[in-house]
């Protein structure tokens, strides 16, 4: 019987066409809830650094009844800390933090050296279709469609986006010009 990390794996092989990741595991701080674990692609889409997260959608949320979420992070850097940014986050903030649209995070202070921003912000990725990224079923057979996953993106901001986006909304900052994988960009407010 294929497993629910298989299932997810899966999903990811495909649409990476096959190319071999690298994972960082991320310790558990909850007893009884496995860690997380930030599944690093080099160049996918070409260019970018993007990390998938596992072990987020094992946790349980109130906004969560039908589908939980994992998250996708792309940046145009070659810095892994991206990555270990995503998967520390993910395993803290899974379970208390919906990672829906909109949803903001404050990282406390520069997430890399080399870039500026301080938060991340939660919207769909864009860097992969909608229909790769949604509605994964992980479940066991016999029971499909009782576990599924929605890939959410996650996306660096600086902290005068981060209020901008909790005081207008994400789709006011969206109308913006910026570029949602340069991570050396000025602010879009």
């Amino acid at each position: 019987m294929t497993s629910r990390v298989e299932k997810y794996l899966a999903r990811l092989d495909r649409l990476s066409g096959g190319r071999e990741p690298r994972f960082f595991p991320v310790e558990s701080s909850r007893q009884g809830l496995r860690g997380v674990t930030a599944i690093v692609y080099d160049d996918l889409p070409q260019g970018l650094l993007t990390t998938f997260t596992y072990g987020v959608s094992l946790a349980t949320h109130p906004d969560w009844p039908h589908c939980s979420p994992e998250l996708c992070l792309s940046v145009r850097s070659e810095d892994v800390i991206w990555a270990h940014a995503a998967g520390f986050l993910a395993e803290q903030l899974r379970g208390t933090c919906p990672f829906g649209p909109g949803d903001t995070v404050d990282f406390g202070e520069r997430i890399v050296p080399e870039s500026a921003m301080t938060g991340f912000c939660v919207f769909e990725p864009v860097a992969f279709a909608r229909e790769d990224c949604s509605a994964i079923d992980v479940g066991v057979p016999g029971h499909e469609g009782h576990d599924v996953i929605a890939v959410q993106g996650l996306y660096p901001i600086h902290e005068v986006e981060r209020q901008f986006i909790n005081a207008y909304g994400i789709d006011v900052f969206r109308q913006q010009v910026w570029e949602p994988f340069d991570v050396l960009r000025a602010p879009a407010v």
